[in-house]
């Protein structure tokens, strides 16, 4: 099985990788996984569910259509705002905005596509003012931390988390889920 990431970030890679080998028998054994480098055509910073959800669906379309693959993987993280948090004071919660860091995948075949969620993670308020200037979140967690390319280490997702996510198993549970019509009769 041949099978296009939506993207040459290694990370991306080794999360599609680990959601494949975790169930060897739906895919024989294993799959050839290739990074092939594809617009999302969204903003370099997708805010929202529905426009991160849109770049994860681009990525696949477009990595499936670049050569003979069995299936075209996507994967987009953006900042969305979850609402109707009322009925606990924002005082006492950090994050308190309801910003979080949102990672979603989607799987395509060329005809069906399936698409999936992974962690949710709130965002420190000194980062969400920076994104609200208008900046991009890997970047920005590159200046804050003094370091380069962090999305493809250990991304924001293991720096909020003290390293206990691992950015690539958190995405692969996202593509795991995004498998669903293609490893489960129920989607029949």
């Amino acid at each position: 099985m041949r099978v296009a990431v939506g993207s040459t970030n290694p990370v991306k890679r080794r999360a599609v990788q680990l959601a494949i080998e975790s169930d060897a028998d739906d895919f024989g054994d294993g799959a050839d996984v290739e990074p092939v480098e594809v617009d999302s055509g969204v903003d370099e910073q997708p805010t929202g569910h529905a426009e991160t959800c849109t770049g994860a669906e681009v990525r696949a379309e477009r990595a499936y259509a670049t050569g003979k693959y069995d299936l075209g993987v996507g994967i987009e993280g953006g900042v969305a705002t979850f609402s109707g948090r009322d009925h606990v004071s924002r005082e006492r919660i950090v994050g308190r905005d309801g910003r979080f860091l949102v990672m979603w995948a989607a799987v395509t075949d060329g005809d069906r596509v399936g698409v999936a969620a992974g962690p949710s993670i709130a965002l420190p308020a000194r980062i969400v003012d920076r994104i609200d200037a208008g900046e991009e979140l890997g970047p920005v967690m590159d200046d804050v931390l003094g370091t380069s390319e962090i999305a493809k280490k250990q991304g924001a997702a293991g720096v909020f988390t003290g390293g206990r996510i691992d950015r690539a198993e958190a995405l692969s549970q996202a593509v795991a889920g995004a498998l669903g019509p293609f490893v489960c009769s129920l989607y029949e």
